[in-house]
């Protein structure tokens, strides 16, 4: 009869092991897909902007250091790798961009240009999409991070070496608050 007893347990904790074991497989995996995301939606804005860029350039001749900043940011957010430098990356990207937008109201006939309006369209969307990726993958990083951090999850992950996964984080940068002045002037 102990014996059994025995066994029963042995086989409860084996069956705990395996399902918690699948459970961090599952969340990791989706983890590593929600990356994947944004992965792709990051390369759809790289391959954006040089459009953008060759389009305003005729219109911009004496705003070629902004220009250029696009240019180096957009270099550096292809190179990043991981969710940390990538975040980074793409944060210095966003302020370039940001900067490029603001030189470009000043110029109507380029405000006018149906090609610019549309990229620039197509930039805000896909900007859109790489928020709702990144907001995804971090809910799934906290997933997947708690679930190795509780008890008994803590034990299986640190068995079979699982390994937290990282934020896509703002940058401080992304993270200020624009300042709106509605003042009389």
């Amino acid at each position: 009869m102990s014996g059994l007893v025995v066994l029963l347990i042995v086989v409860a904790l084996a069956v705990l092991v395996v399902v918690l074991y699948n459970g961090l497989v599952r969340l990791r995996n989706d983890v590593r897909n929600a990356w994947s995301q944004i992965d792709v939606q990051l390369k759809r804005r790289h391959d954006l902007i040089p459009n953008l860029v060759e389009s305003v350039r005729g219109y911009l001749q004496h705003e070629r250091e902004v220009l250029q900043r696009v240019t180096e940011a957009r270099t550096r957010a292809v190179a990043a790798s991981g969710a940390a430098s990538a975040g980074a990356a793409e944060a210095e990207l966003s302020q370039a961009l940001g900067r490029l937008a603001v030189v470009m109201e000043a110029y109507p006939e380029l405000k006018a240009n149906q090609n610019v309006l549309a990229l620039q369209e197509e930039l805000t969307t896909t900007e859109n999409r790489i928020g709702f990726a990144r907001q995804l993958h971090n809910d799934l990083v906290a997933q997947y991070n708690t679930k190795q951090e509780v008890f008994p999850g803590n034990l299986v992950a640190g068995l079979f070496q699982f390994t937290r996964a990282e934020y896509y984080q703002a940058e401080a940068g992304e993270r200020a608050v624009p300042k709106v002045d509605l003042g009389p002037r």
